[in-house]
């Protein structure tokens, strides 16, 4: 049974008062006074990256020289190991190349003596004036009157036929007194 008002005891035995738990550095050992006058510069070692390989690439490539079998294949892939280009540029302290720049371009300023001369007003008093015209011409062109066939055929008459003398090849023999 536990003693009331204690947490039960666990079965592993402590060490004793003259451990130190965490990681004792060697090194740098000097206290506050070492971590506050000192800061801690790290030199970046080199990471070389080993990107996958491209198998899209590498399989058109094997088409083009004629590879057939799965054992062409693989000693294509092999003997040629290409690999994806590096997309990410700017991944833990790339570099950029020069001249490429990030973000959204800024807008153009906006004028201000156009701003003084209420030039924007006009120019959408102007757009306005065209909509309401072409909405006018929309409008009057619905109001006109639809023209149907027989007002179409009064305007426009039918061009007069011809009587043609063609008759079938059966009625040439035919004997007609004159």
């Amino acid at each position: 049974q536990p003693e009331v008002g204690k947490p039960m005891r666990n079965c592993y035995s402590l060490p004793g008062p003259d451990f130190t738990y965490g990681m004792y550095l060697h090194r740098r050992d000097g206290g506050v006074a070492e971590a506050i006058g000192h800061w801690d510069t790290v030199k970046a070692k080199p990471h070389v990256r080993i990107l996958p390989r491209d198998f899209v690439t590498m399989g058109r490539m094997a088409v083009g020289e004629g590879c057939t079998t799965a054992r062409e294949f693989a000693l294509y892939y092999k003997f040629k190991d290409i690999r994806c280009k590096d997309e990410g540029i700017l991944r833990y302290g790339g570099k950029a190349p020069p001249g490429m720049t990030f973000g959204r371009p800024p807008r153009p300023s906006t004028p201000f003596f156009d701003l003084m001369q209420h030039r924007y007003k006009e120019l959408w008093m102007e757009s306005q004036r065209a909509r309401t015209a072409v909405q006018y011409m929309v409008k009057k062109k619905m109001s006109d009157v639809r023209g149907n066939r027989t007002t179409f055929l009064r305007t426009h008459p039918l061009p007069a036929k011809e009587e043609s003398f063609w008759h079938p090849q059966r009625f040439e023999k035919v004997w007609t007194p004159h």
